[in-house]
């Protein structure tokens, strides 16, 4: 099955994939304005691997401090040029595009570059969701390197990483984009399509379309329970941000942000507390444990139902904190410890949704 965007579907597109940013995964706004700029009247088809059988494709994405992006805006050469530097490192060219996550930007970047470089896009990812970490990539967990992969920076230096486990390319991500411009277009090795997708979250893309048209459905008026249930999923709360606590946490020389939301539900008047890192990872009602990663959180505006990140909600905001169901394909047990709540140091074992 092929998927066709348009430009009337682009804000449901971005829509969805910031819900499966689950409160992280960058600013969606202005990759979804470069990629509606690319698009123009034209459209993208979002294929099945079996549509395109014989690609080498390369899951591309950004990495680094996406906020950076702000600051210092992508030139439009970044995914050329780290496609390139993999393709002559290996030998083989590619033929076809797929994203690392479907959550927040990086489920737009692809788009743009493919809209760029000519080339098909494959619906399926390496997370099916916003995850802060490389190890957290479905090939690293399916036990498949990450490298040879390449590293493409906005004022033009790239360089190539091989022969090194998930670990080791994090660091080398982490050095690069530190000391150059914070932010960095990540390529990966040409791989045959059916090989990088059976590794892989498959239909993230489609699935973020219909999860922004079932947004866009929504109404303001609605009660808190039919919105949760609009978007397929479990209302935790209808009420109000008392609390937000933030503060770094060092971890291998780098310090990243930790923190808690509090919500207290108008009606019962239950307490809930978010954890927060890079996305919102555990919900607890009442001291409870209710939902945790790889299932998503996510808290809407009351007024708007637009989602707000992590690093964007402040005491008093009216909200909805909803649970949506997360990639099936982290569900087995062994995946689990790589994305569940003990794989971010919290003392609580996953807390998922049923399947549906």
């Amino acid at each position: 099955m092929t998927t066709v965007v348009k430009a009337q579907d682009l804000e449901a597109l971005v829509v969805g994939v910031t819900l499966l940013g689950s409160g992280g995964g960058g600013d969606t706004g202005s990759f979804g304005r470069m990629l509606r700029r690319r698009l123009g009247d034209g459209e993208l088809v979002l294929r099945d691997a079996a549509d395109v059988p014989d690609a080498l494709v390369s899951p591309i994405g950004v990495v680094g401090a996406t906020s950076v992006l702000m600051e210092k805006l992508p030139s439009g050469g970044e995914f050329d040029t780290a496609v390139r530097a993999v393709s002559r490192w290996t030998g083989a060219d590619v033929t076809g595009l797929m994203p690392l996550e479907a959550g927040g930007l990086n489920g737009l970047t692809p788009l743009i570059a493919a809209l760029d470089l000519g080339l098909p896009v494959v619906d399926a990812d390496l997370m099916g969701r916003a995850l802060p970490r490389l190890d957290q990539f479905s090939w690293a967990v399916a036990g498949r390197s990450l490298t040879p992969c390449a590293l493409s920076e906005p004022s033009g230096q790239v360089i190539v990483v091989d022969n090194v486990d998930a670990a080791g390319l994090e660091r080398a991500v982490r050095s690069f984009v530190a000391h150059t411009g914070g932010w960095a277009v990540l390529a990966l090795a040409p791989t045959p399509v059916e090989a990088a997708a059976a590794d892989a979250v498959q239909g993230s893309l489609t699935r973020a379309l219909a999860l922004g048209r079932a947004h866009a459905a929504l109404k303001p008026w609605a009660t808190p329970a039919d919105i949760a249930d609009g978007l397929g999923g479990r209302l935790l709360a209808s009420g109000r941000v008392e609390q937000v606590a933030r503060h770094l946490i060092a971890d291998g020389g780098a310090a990243f942000g930790r923190g808690s939301v509090c919500v207290v539900d108008s009606s019962s008047r239950a307490v809930i507390r978010i954890e927060t890192e890079n996305e919102y990872l555990l919900a607890l009602v009442d001291g409870t444990p209710a939902v945790t990663t790889p299932d998503l959180l996510c808290l809407l505006d009351r007024r708007t139902l637009q989602p707000i990140a992590v690093d964007a909600i402040r005491t008093g905001d009216e909200v909805l904190v909803l649970a949506l169901p997360g990639p099936t394909w982290w569900r087995r047990p062994d995946r689990l410890t790589h994305v569940g709540p003990q794989a971010f140091g919290l003392a609580c074992a996953p807390q998922l949704l049923e399947a549906s």
